[in-house]
C-alpha cells in the first residue's frame, strides 16, 4: 500500500482477493502473500469506518446540542 488508497480502491481489491480464494487455483504460498494483503486491507477499511462512525457521532451530538440550545 505505498500509495494513498481510499476506502473504496481497499475494498474492491478486498473482493478481488476473495474471488482468488473461492477460485482455488493458486498456489499455497500465493495464497499466503493475499492472505497477509488482505488482512492488512481489511485492517485499513475498518480503520475508515470506525473514524467515519466517530465523526457521524460528533456531528449528531453537535446537532442534538444546537436543537436543544435552540428551544
Amino acid at each position: 500500500m505505498a500509495k494513498a488508497q481510499t476506502f473504496e480502491s481497499a475494498l474492491k481489491r478486498l473482493e478481488s482477493i476473495v474471488e482468488i480464494f473461492e477460485n482455488g487455483d493458486t498456489s499455497l504460498e500465493e495464497m499466503l502473500k493475499l492472505f497477509e494483503e488482505g488482512a492488512g486491507l481489511a485492517s485499513f477499511c475498518n480503520q475508515r469506518l470506525e473514524t467515519t462512525r466517530q465523526k457521524v457521532d460528533e456531528v449528531n451530538i453537535k446537532t442534538k446540542k444546537e436543537e436543544s440550545n435552540d428551544l
